[in-house]
């Protein structure tokens, strides 16, 4: 345990430096290469545009992580349950899954103006976009994680009367949990470029809409700062899959 303790905050060490490392380089360059402000600023000067109280961070941002979270939310659920579907129902599978795959196959920037015209604009057509775009991998790791338990251990459980419901609880969903992880680190990624996209589309608050608006002032720093804030956000949601995996599925399961 101590072992696997010291790996893991090595492993943590190792992350702090890179960033550590990155803005030390990111702050010598512009420094020293003499890049001018509304180019590039320095770490300092982004951080400077916080203190700005017209800018109504706390406001962008809250609506960002509503679009964020809410989108991925209904994406792990909504996911897992589709899945759940295809794998009790294989024609259901062989009918709607190809027809999954086209709707994906659609860039979902150029549906983005089609929710805009369905469903006006503001955090409730960003959150379906955000939806749309993690929904695909967490369907198709959750039905593979579904499919991968043992055919024999399913007919034992089955001879000995267990219900759809039983089995899936206790052999199908814990059995496929790692691939459902897997699906929900690529979603949480997605479901940050889902919302900023629906808010560079249409939309009167939130970090994406911020950063348009300091483009259109050229306001750099402050264009720099609603990144990083994006960034931060999208962490956050990565880091609590992380941790949630981490207390569910032993570390031997786990599909990297």
């Amino acid at each position: 345990m101590i072992g696997m303790n010291r790996k893991n905050l090595n492993k943590i060490g190792m992350g702090i430096m890179a960033h550590v490392l990155f803005i030390l380089a990111w702050y010598l360059i512009v420094v020293f290469a003499d890049v001018p402000d509304y180019i590039m600023p320095t770490p300092f000067a982004a951080l400077e545009s916080l203190a700005e109280p017209n800018y109504n961070w706390l406001s962008h941002s809250w609506t960002t992580i509503v679009e964020i979270f809410g989108g991925y939310i209904l994406a792990v659920v909504f996911g897992v349950f589709v899945a759940l579907i295809f794998t009790w129902m294989p024609s259901v599978n062989a009918a709607l899954m190809p027809l999954f795959v086209t709707i994906n196959m659609i860039p979902k920037v150029a549906m983005a103006p089609l929710f805009i015209v369905w469903f006006s604009y503001g955090i409730g057509p960003n959150i379906i976009i955000a939806f749309t775009i993690c929904f695909f991998p967490i369907l198709l790791t959750t039905v593979r994680g579904l499919n991968e338990v043992e055919p024999d251990l399913l007919d034992l459980v089955k001879a000995l009367k267990g219900s759809r419901w039983q089995i899936f609880t206790k052999i199908q969903l814990p059995g496929s949990l790692p691939f459902i992880f897997s699906g929900m680190k690529v979603a949480a990624v997605l479901a940050v470029a889902g919302a900023i996209v629906g808010e560079f589309i249409a939309s009167d608050s939130g970090l994406g809409y911020f950063l348009m608006i300091a483009q259109e002032n050229l306001d750099t720093a402050a264009m720099v700062m609603a990144l990083t804030l994006i960034s931060l956000i999208g962490m956050v949601l990565y880091g609590l899959v992380l941790l949630l995996e981490a207390l569910v599925v032993v570390k031997d399961a786990r599909v990297e």
